[in-house]
């Protein structure tokens, strides 16, 4: 094996004749940025691109088991790996770990300086080659450019898959695939001539459901996994402005309610449960095999006056989709008024066993609230896992998703710079252990400074999105 190891090295190191040495070797290891030291990688993910700030040359090796493989130099502090090689050392390190030494000249270092290697673990698991996000600017007052994006994560290919482009005053949000299908997809156009846009078995429909059923408006979706049927939460969502303070806004709910849309029949089923003004209920999610689901309800309060008191449980129902019916019995898998805090955004791990969310001190658009973290729910045990690893002290970590195996968890943080949501990708092993996150792979690692846009939403899909080029139609206005 070592033999092998070491003709591959002569093939991958090939075109590294200019390679320098340092004149001093370093105690510590180099910041880099992003952080990719000590992490855990899928086998197909793209180049862990990074730089060091202050750096006018830097090198790079990549070894495996001792064998140095790649050589890597970058001008202005940048290392940018050949995508080709890249594969070809994950292809051999898996279940092992690449060291990585970096040696950096700069004004601090003008011979140059050594530092400690540090090593990213490769796992064998890979992960859907596919992510879908929107793209926005992190303001709360006005935006003209909002466009659903895609993301090759074994390269760095990123197409749209929709944008407003043909009608900038439309809002496109809350995008949703059922069970990470690229054939199906839906996401709110909001606007003159908005509505719910719908493609699946083909066919696009927009969907106007101020007309239909109950005539409420619908916001955050859950995809039953079998295709059939869309539950929604219908939102009223009010904003609230500070003239002082970390946080410039409060975002909240003055009211919610569950509705379930029937794809075939092209009904919305309502439960007399779930359309009070007493409670306030959202954010839907459903067990992988669909026959639970959860969401989160809290109840209502006089606002915004009492909105320091709106604090929201985590429950489950069960689902008959034969019947079309929810179970007589809620479950509550998290009690706020007895565990404190605030629960949104419940999300099952594709084998069932884990339920992640995410806590804030109260309501519900935690991407406002700079204690917001990670929480996880062993639905085996109904105990809390200890993941306090993909969660930033100091800014709120909110969306997340699951890979289609369970293994790995995709979310929105602001950690980088307390104002852009970037996306960040953690894997969690099959005892249910965590390792720490690392953020989403760029060719060139300064884009994470330069596009000026939040991640918004980011879910795991299977294969890339194709939506037929008169999607835009059914938004634009009517002429």
């Amino acid at each position: 094996m070592r033999g092998l190891l070491i003709s591959l090295s002569i093939i991958l190191l090939s075109g590294c004749s200019s390679w320098e040495t340092p004149e001093s070797a370093a105690d510590s290891r180099s910041v880099i940025f992003p952080d990719y030291a000590e992490v855990t990688i899928p086998k197909n993910i793209a180049p862990l691109n990074f730089m060091v700030e202050g750096a006018d040359r830097i090198q790079a090796s990549f070894s495996h088991e001792g064998v140095e493989l790649i050589r890597v130099k970058g001008k202005e502090g940048i290392i940018q790996i050949p995508l080709k090689k890249w594969h070809g050392l994950l292809d051999l390190a898996k279940e092992g770990n690449i060291d990585v030494q970096v040696s950096v000249w700069s004004k601090e270092y003008p011979q140059g300086m050594a530092f400690q290697p540090f090593p990213i673990h490769v796992e064998d698991t890979g992960i859907d080659e596919w992510i879908a996000y929107r793209l926005i600017e992190p303001g709360y007052k006005s935006w003209r450019q909002i466009g659903l994006y895609q993301r090759n994560l074994s390269t760095f290919e990123e197409s749209a898959i929709v944008t407003n482009a043909t009608a900038n005053e439309t809002c496109l949000n809350c995008h949703h695939f059922p069970a990470y299908s690229s054939e199906s997809m839906m996401f709110h156009a909001r606007g003159a001539n908005g509505g719910t846009i719908l493609y699946h078995d083909g066919k696009l429909t927009k969907i106007n459901f101020n007309e239909i059923g109950p005539k409420k408006n619908t916001t955050y979706p859950a995809w039953h996994p079998e295709g059939r049927f869309i539950a929604f939460s219908s939102n009223t969502t009010r904003q609230t402005f500070y003239l002082h303070g970390h946080k410039p806004i409060e975002v909240y709910d003055y009211a919610s309610d569950i509705l379930l849309y029937d794809t075939q029949t092209s009904e919305v089923i309502t439960d007399p449960r779930f359309m009070t003004e007493e409670t306030l209920e959202s954010f839907p999610a459903w067990s992988p095999d669909g026959k639970e689901l959860y969401y989160v309800a809290a109840d209502a309060h006089k606002l915004p006056d009492e909105l320091e008191e709106m604090h929201y449980h985590l429950l489950k129902v069960q689902f008959d989709p034969q019947t079309r019916t929810f179970g007589e019995r809620i479950d509550t898998l998290y009690n706020a008024a007895v565990s404190g805090g605030s629960a949104s955004h419940p999300r099952v791990s594709a084998d069932g066993r884990y339920l992640l969310y995410t806590w804030a001190e109260y309501g519900t658009f935690p991407i406002w609230h700079e204690e917001a973290d990670l929480r996880m729910i062993d639905l085996e045990t109904m105990q809390h896992v200890d993941v306090s690893v993909w969660n930033d002290e100091d800014q709120a970590d909110s969306y997340h998703s699951w890979s289609s195996d369970g293994r790995w968890v995709m979310f929105g943080s602001r950690r980088a710079d307390g104002r852009y949501t970037h996306i960040y990708i953690a894997y969690l092993d099959e005892e249910g252990n965590p390792d720490k996150p690392f953020l989403l792979p760029q060719k060139d690692p300064r884009y994470n400074e330069w596009r000026l846009k939040s991640y918004n939403i980011p879910e795991f899909i299977k294969d890339k999105v194709e939506l037929p080029s008169s999607v835009v139609e059914l938004f634009e206005p009517v002429k």
